[in-house]
């Protein structure tokens, strides 16, 4: 993969922060956009603006047509079989929302459990501890082994006595980068009748994304990570399944028929699409999804594969013992993210030194504090690289570090691991 090239297509690469060439490594958080993005959100308002599905003019149909063929592009994104398995929402916390909503009114009963990963994202356990707090179901989580891996012998556990309902898993975690078994997951909670809910937020920016092959009866992942705009993302969910749900939110265009007595509610998916669409960010995502598959699945890989080891490396043989790497050691393992913890300096300390370099990551609980918990740690210090990141730009990290190492450890030299 020419990475020059490619850098080129994002115009903010270019800029400068505090003097220096800008270093973004907060990916997992939101993703850069390239120009055909940002190109094709601003084409659509110049040229084919109009509300979508209510006019009979000429532009209302162009622009739906727009709307409807991002549908098409993001349901080839994740292989659906049918476009109409595609909801266009926000992006995943709201598919989540909607989806714990909808299956509480409709599937749910009191006394039911859902089981969920201690390494969720708070958008994939809040919502079900809503239902928890208002209509009596249990929640319960799958806890972590040391190397940052799911225990699957305490989901089976919990599948054992049939009142699990739902089990709800991320693809990849945001702090550990690890990537979760989710067929193996899924054939075993479908063994014992509940449904499995894909979080793909950290994983659809990597890794092709097959629903059939994962074996999901849901899954989710927002537009901003994943090259294109903020405020779009995409449910998807197997169409059986969607037209089980009942809606979430009431509005116009989800309708059928509205009386003063009764109410009747259109197919999926428009049932779930409440109000003006997203439009714009629809067509931008669309563009986004169509230039990341552009790039080659196999070649993004490999690139990052490489980032993760040469940042595994560089902390190995930099830092030792000072420094400590959240999640699988082998690259091979993990995706996306690059979480740690540096003897003596807290990770907001950290950011902010690094940001007087140039370089962006991110510093906190990640929204996920039950991780944390078991990570016995109030907050890590993540690097997100992604495909547009270079190996210079993991050495200019690993160089920031070295100077915060100094600043609160006094310029320790680093203790050797074993082996």
């Amino acid at each position: 993969m020419d990475v020059a090239r490619l850098r080129a297509d994002f115009p903010i690469l270019d800029r400068e922060e505090h003097g220096r060439p800008l270093v973004y490594l907060d990916s997992a958080a939101t993703s850069q956009k390239p120009s055909v993005v940002l190109r094709a959100e601003e084409e659509f308002y110049a040229r084919t603006n109009a509300n979508v599905h209510r006019g009979v003019y000429g532009l209302s149909v162009e622009a739906t047509d727009a709307y409807e063929a991002a549908r098409a592009t993001a349901a080839r994104f994740v292989r659906a079989r049918d476009p109409n398995e595609i909801v266009f929402l926000r992006g995943t916390t709201e598919a989540l929302n909607l989806l714990a909503t909808s299956l509480g009114r409709s599937r749910l009963r009191k006394g039911d459990r859902v089981v969920a990963t201690v390494m969720e994202h708070h958008s994939n356990i809040v919502p079900w501890h809503l239902l928890r707090e208002y209509g009596g179901i249990e929640v319960q989580f799958v806890g972590i082994d040391d190397a940052g891996e799911l225990r699957l012998d305490e989901l089976d556990r919990w599948l054992a006595d049939g009142r699990t309902k739902i089990v709800t898993v991320t693809h990849v975690s945001n702090v550990l980068g690890t990537v979760n078994p989710v067929r193996e997951i899924a054939d075993r909670a479908h063994a014992r009748g509940a449904l499995v809910v894909v979080d793909a937020a950290q994983s659809a920016p990597h890794l092709p994304i097959d629903v059939e092959a994962l074996g999901a009866d849901y899954l989710a992942f927002s537009g901003h990570k994943t090259l294109g705009p903020m405020g779009i993302g995409v449910l998807w969910g197997r169409a059986e399944l969607l037209e089980s749900l009942p809606p979430c939110m009431g509005g116009g265009e989800m309708i059928r028929e509205v009386h003063t007595d009764r109410v009747t509610y259109r197919e999926a998916p428009a049932r779930f699409e409440a109000g003006t669409p997203n439009v714009g960010g629809a067509v931008g995502l669309a563009a986004a999804l169509d230039y990341l598959s552009g790039v080659g699945w196999e070649e993004v890989a490999a690139h990052e594969r490489r980032l993760q080891e040469r940042a595994l490396r560089l902390a190995h043989d930099r830092f030792g013992d000072d420094l400590t790497v959240f999640g699988p050691a082998d690259a091979a393992r993990r995706q996306a993210v690059f979480s740690f913890a540096l003897r003596g300096a807290h990770p907001h300390d950290i950011a902010s030194l690094l940001d007087a370099d140039g370089i962006c990551v991110r510093a906190g609980h990640h929204c996920a504090q039950p991780l944390m918990e078991r990570l016995r740690v109030p907050a890590v210090t993540r690097a997100s690289p992604y495909l547009y990141n270079t190996e210079s730009e993991i050495d200019r990290l690993f160089d920031g570090l070295v100077k915060v190492r100094d600043l609160f450890v006094g310029g320790a030299k680093p203790v050797p691991r074993a082996g």
